[in-house]
């Protein structure tokens, strides 16, 4: 009987626990932190054994493979052993993906990559038996075990796709690069790109590669790098053959000669970043085969996602939009961008090496006042304070809904769009972005 030693008792470790005992591992699951009761309940009921606040190094290097959290960096002194004795450590995605025969839907990215999954996953599950895992919803192994799709839509980020060794989806998506996470990189952008790039390394030419024609890193590391699967880029600003690209607030979509037009006017989602989102989609629901008119109407009546530019409230004609997923620049570019008023913005926490400039024209354009919400604002009060009249700091969220609410007026939006991390003040950006939410709403 093989040993499967799981690091992390979360989501996706839970997740591997039950498939591997399952598939007969002997399986053992050892977080350094606590375990939520719910996950202690589920491995209590299954008989698997686990220990929490502690790593028992002798229960884990006598491990054949281990399945490590996304969470724990390479860095860690265990990890290290682990590697040293040449024990195989993989991610949810390589270990459950061995145990299905699922079309694979795998999506990447900088930004977008969770509104892109949704919406994909949004328009698949109208005419095909389509799970939603990776690094959202229910863990991707426990799905295989317990719901067994057909197909799965995976949101996975670059820390999954480092423990990867022959994961190989049949639709790989990108939909940007820009620099996130340097810190788990040494600080080096091209490590991070080609962690990115790892979606493709095990496709071949029966597999599809969707991906942002308009992203300049992504061209680059393909003018260096041979890509096996068929490419379909997409663009808002070029004529694409096989791919999507928009014409006139249509986006066209061309596959083996088959073309089909969508008009983007009744778009559910604003702002350009989001056309690309839904390119993103319709191209994946045209190879798996999905009638246009379906795509259509899904795009059109599709939510959005929590805490990414969700409308919250409107108070004496102020529109308060929760952005907390926004953890990098980008992403605040993005929301920055689609603002089409005078705003209040709120940002702040964890920085993860940023580079605030190219926020600059935005804030120069759209925002009236500023918000620092961290532990330590030094570096976004240097550079901002020469371009707003009015910046602020706090620590607490009450205070900063209750300090936009002063200085907005009517007509005016205030946006949370923290271009960080939030680990400082906050459990996590869900956290933030529910207090954000009940800050406004008891306004």
């Amino acid at each position: 009987m093989k040993r499967l030693v799981i690091l992390g008792g979360g989501e996706s470790g839970v997740g591997t626990a039950l498939l591997g005992k399952a598939k007969r591992y002997e399986v053992f699951v050892s977080d350094k932190g606590k375990i939520k009761e719910k996950y202690k309940d589920v491995l209590l009921n299954n008989e698997i054994e686990f220990e929490d606040e502690q790593h028992t190094e002798s229960k884990i290097l006598n491990a054949d493979i281990i399945m490590k959290s996304p969470g724990i960096p390479d860095k860690v002194a265990l990890v290290k052993q682990i590697r040293e004795a040449g024990i195989k450590v993989v991610s949810e995605i390589e270990f459950a993906s061995k145990f299905t025969e699922a079309t694979l839907v795998a999506i990447t990215g900088s930004n977008g990559k969770t509104t892109t999954a949704t919406l994909t996953h949004h328009v698949l599950k109208q005419e095909l038996d389509v799970g939603l895992a990776g690094n959202i919803g229910k863990s991707f192994a426990k799905q295989i075990l317990e719901e067994n799709h057909d197909n799965y839509v995976l949101e996975i980020s670059s820390f999954q796709l480092d423990d990867i060794i022959d994961f190989k989806p049949k639709i790989a998506v990108l939909t940007n690069i820009t620099p996130d996470h340097l810190d788990r990189y040494d600080y080096k952008f091209e490590n991070y790109v080609a962690s990115k790039f790892r979606v493709v390394e095990n496709q071949t030419e029966d597999d599809y590669f969707i991906y942002d024609a308009d992203d300049e890193v992504i061209l680059d590391y393909m003018k260096t790098h041979q890509i096996q699967s068929k490419k379909l880029p997409f663009s808002l600003t070029k004529k694409i053959d096989e791919g999507a690209y928009l014409d006139n607030n249509n986006i066209i979509i061309t596959i083996d000669n088959n073309k089909i037009i969508m008009p983007t006017d009744n778009l559910a989602l604003e702002g350009k970043h989001n056309v690309k989102n839904a390119m993103a989609a319709s191209t994946v629901a045209h190879l798996l085969k999905i009638r246009k008119q379906t795509i259509r109407e899904s795009l059109e009546n599709f939510q959005g996602v929590e805490h990414r530019l969700e409308h919250v409230l409107k108070i004496n004609k102020v529109q308060y939009i929760n952005d907390s997923k926004a953890t990098n620049v980008n992403a605040t570019y993005f929301a920055l961008e689609s603002m089409n008023a005078p705003t209040v913005w709120i940002v702040g926490g964890v920085d993860k090496g940023n580079e605030y400039r190219e926020l600059f024209k935005f804030v120069n354009e759209k925002v009236k006042a500023i918000i620092c919400l961290g532990v330590d604002n030094a570096k976004l009060m240097e550079s901002f304070e020469n371009m707003v009249d009015v910046i602020i700091e706090t620590q607490y969220m009450s205070e900063a809904v209750k300090i936009a609410y002063k200085l907005a007026n009517a007509g005016d939006n205030v946006l949370l769009s923290p271009a960080c991390a939030s680990f400082d003040l906050f459990e996590n950006y869900e956290d933030r972005g529910r207090q954000f939410k009940n800050a406004v709403r008891n306004l």
